[in-house]
């Protein structure tokens, strides 16, 4: 019999996923970090089983309501868990945040602002004070009318709407203008206004053409439309749109993501005149503290925004305490960088994950269990140390920090290590250890061991020849300040720097204009879908071959079934209740909507008659499920089918299966899917790839499988680039381009460019000890 105070989460039986009914007992209060192989089952046990289970415990505990839920959500599948306090989990979430969302609002540092500004702002004379709502431009009270509090406002001009003027309106000149029934209305109501459609735009009265684009004015006419032979055709009210009408109400209204992306290009966005782009009223920005308006103060990076004068009276000075105190964790965990106003799509998966870590710090939450999703992701090693400081501070409130990671660094400030594997996917789902870091070394087949053990450094290279050069600015742009870099042509270049010094800004000035780079490849770590049914198969193009196979059947064939039945896109061949997504979203009240697997179909997206054709006794659901190592073996003899899966595993993807949904994926993950398809294209000719830390969530194992594919790419002739943290892939590189010296105002220079020998010895470069470390 247990003691309330267990002092381990006890876990018994997990299956999550590919877990082979583990068992393991993790301490309470410490920090346990689970390593293993990507793919490994690290996260199935810590967020899969542990985190699961605390939130349907969170869930039983509250009304019925939420209980229903979970039978739609599912329960892991695990045995018993005993020990396990409430959980809280900080994953780096596929979910994009909105344009509204900003740094301040991520870690509520706004709230505290505008309560500064609302009770210790100076005021005109005469005027009211204002509540701290009025200082939001997310509310109705803050917002500026004019761009809703946007900060940006969207218009458009004829040389947009109308690209080739020597076109007439029949000819589609307005090629904003929808196609098809929609578009030839408009021009037959423009017809019947009396303008004239068949002559060349540019010859059109200025006055017509402005009317035509720009009116607000919606009349309605009869249109009588020109007969065509074999159809009756009756006249009709029709009403006019003006192009810029249609495109903005598109823009602002169209669930559609191609008829919005289309109404874009049509558009230009500037900043608000009646607010300069600050979003608020004029209200609020008449309101000043300590000489500037809000927006100047959430314009500022937060280290400087920490060193705001106190103020005149208690008030100011109890409030300004506050900010400071709430600013401080966050500039800790090396993101003073960062200013208030930053909008959040803009930030890294790893950048969003760090804030929300420093508002716990906040929290004062004591006696749970934080699961982390490699925190270390997108940290320079300088920056490594404070994260453990911070992850220190968690534990010593009284909390348990649970953290998947594959960071050495990390693993070895740890109090206990899980170690899962010994492979990825079917190989791996086995804890191969559960204990302190130091007796982790005796474990045989611990691909962690291996490297946390090793200190030495990695064998010497051969510095490659350049056979040109590329010059990339001078770049001005964010903190950049007319940067200047060179870049070989045939070798591999890590552009590297603190968080926040400019490396990303740097590398987007890389394009196809620049003389020398040719074929530009940019593989970056936006999700490949935002839905379940973008898939790994879809994405890759392995979908078409896999449908074909089974549309060859004889089965098939004698059905009847062509290639389209075996897609779960299109009505015929999938299930109709979740309409081929396997899942149905279930919408919780005051928590994230997810997804329960579908009760019509289990999940197989398929309805049972075509599930009823199989090839070499796999259904086309069973085929999905496969993994890309699997697969490899099942498809050897379909030369397309085995193209496609040698590159998935040559970038160490073996473990995923092929119908994994799109949303299931890490953001390393769906950039090495990239990386994967761009390879099995087989170019000639020179192409350079463009990679934005591709060994974000890889083991150290999977990160010389990609970085021996990478070399190869440079060695077949192209020219790689990497942005990297990783020290042992910048020590194999060829050129280091290293800026810095800190992040935002503080960085922004080259501070060392050249062979990784030479930058590893630069004075006043935070890479150079930490490179100098790994080199031979």
């Amino acid at each position: 019999m247990h003691t309330p105070y267990d002092p381990y989460v006890r876990v018994r039986g997990a299956r999550e996923h590919n877990l082979k009914g583990v068992d393991v007992d993790i301490p309470r209060d410490v920090l346990a970090v689970f390593t293993g192989v990507s793919g490994s089952g690290k996260s199935s046990l810590a967020f899969g089983t542990v985190y699961a289970e605390a939130q349907r415990r969170y869930f039983e505990s509250v009304a019925p309501y939420a209980r229903r839920l979970i039978h739609q959500v599912g329960a892991p599948k695990v045995g018993e868990i005993t020990g396990l306090p409430p959980a809280v989990s900080l994953q780096q979430r596929r979910s994009a945040p909105t344009s509204r969302s900003s740094v301040g609002t991520v870690t509520n540092l706004s709230n505290s602002l505008r309560m500064l500004f609302s009770r210790a702002g100076t005021y005109p004379p005469g005027a009211q004070r204002l509540d701290s709502d009025a200082f939001s431009p997310n509310t109705a009270a803050g917002a500026c009318p004019r761009c809703h509090g946007l900060g940006e406002v969207h218009d458009t001009t004829e040389e947009l709407l109308v690209p080739d003027p020597s076109l007439s309106i029949r000819e589609g000149v307005i090629a904003a203008w929808p196609g098809a029934w929609q578009g030839k209305n408009l021009r037959d109501i423009l017809d019947t206004l009396g303008h004239d459609v068949d002559r060349p735009w540019r010859e059109l009265p200025a006055e017509a053409r402005h009317w035509i684009l720009f009116t607000d004015e919606q009349p309605v006419v009869t249109v009588h439309p020109v007969r065509d032979a074999d159809r009756i055709q009756r006249p009709y009210q029709g009403t006019y749109m003006s192009a810029r009408r249609y495109v903005l109400k598109t823009f602002s209204d169209t669930k559609s993501a191609t008829l919005r992306a289309k109404a874009e290009r049509f558009l230009t966005s500037t900043p608000c005149p009646a607010c300069g782009g600050s979003r608020l009223r004029p209200e609020a920005l008449a309101v000043t503290y300590g000489g500037r308006t809000i927006a100047e103060l959430a314009a500022l990076p937060l280290t400087d925004l920490a060193g705001l004068p106190d103020g005149g009276d208690e008030t100011a000075r109890v409030l300004t305490a506050d900010l400071k105190s709430r600013i401080a964790p966050v500039v800790e965990l090396g993101l003073g960088y960062l200013s208030l106003d930053r909008a959040a799509p803009t930030l890294s998966p790893g950048e969003l994950q760090r804030l929300r870590l420093a508002t716990q710090l906040r929290s004062g939450l004591f006696g749970v269990v934080y699961v982390l999703d490699e925190p270390s992701a997108g940290l320079h090693p300088a920056d490594t140390e404070a994260l453990l400081t911070v992850l220190e501070r968690l534990k010593a409130a009284g909390n348990s920090v649970f953290v998947v990671e594959h960071h050495l660094d990390v693993v070895r400030g740890a109090d206990w290590v899980v170690d899962v594997g010994p492979g990825a996917g079917e190989h791996g789902g086995r804890v191969l250890y559960s204990g302190p870091p130091a007796e982790l070394a005796s474990v045989p087949g611990s691909a962690t061991a291996a490297y946390l053990f090793d200190e030495s450094p990695g064998p010497a290279r051969e510095v490659r020849e350049p056979r040109g050069w590329l010059t990339v600015g001078p770049v001005t742009r964010h903190n950049l300040r007319a940067v200047t870099a060179r870049i070989p042509l045939g070798a591999f270049t890590a552009v590297t720097g603190v968080s926040g010094s400019g490396k990303s800004t740097l590398a987007g000035e890389l394009t196809e204009e620049l003389p020398g780079v040719g074929r530009l490849v940019r593989v970056d770590q936006k999700p490949i879908g935002r839905t379940p049914r973008s898939n790994l198969a879809t994405y890759t193009g392995l979908f078409d071959v896999v449908r074909k196979v089974f549309a060859g059947t004889e089965e098939a064939r004698a059905r009847g079934y062509g290639v389209g039945r075996f897609s779960f896109n299109v009505p015929g061949g999938r299930c109709e209740t979740c309409q081929g997504e396997g899942f149905v979203s279930v919408e919780l009240l005051f928590l994230p909507s997810t997804y329960a697997p579908c009760p019509g179909c289990a999940g197989a997206r398929y309805n049972a008659e075509t599930l009823q054709v199989s090839y070499r006794g796999r259904t086309i659901a069973e085929v999905l499920d496969l993994t890309v190592e699997a697969a490899a073996e099942f498809f050897a003899d379909t030369p397309a089918a085995a193209r496609s899966l040698g590159t998935l595993l040559d970038v160490g993807l073996g473990y995923l299966r092929l119908g994994q949904p799109a949303t299931e994926l890490s953001g390393g993950e769906a950039q090495r899917i990239k990386l994967a398809s761009e390879l099995q294209r087989g170019r000639r000719g020179h192409t350079l790839y463009l990679l934005d830390e591709p060994t974000t969530g890889l083991h150290p194992a999977d990160v010389e499988v990609l970085t021996d594919r990478l070399h190869g790419l440079v060695d077949a002739g192209h020219t790689v680039v990497v942005v990297e943290h990783d020290m042992t892939v910048v020590a194999g590189a060829d050129w280091v381009v290293d800026l810095g010296p800190g992040g935002g105002d503080r960085g922004g220079r080259v501070v060392a460019q050249g062979p990784p020998e030479e930058v590893s010895r630069t004075q006043g470069s935070a890479t150079a000890p930490y490179l100098a470390r790994v080199l031979p």
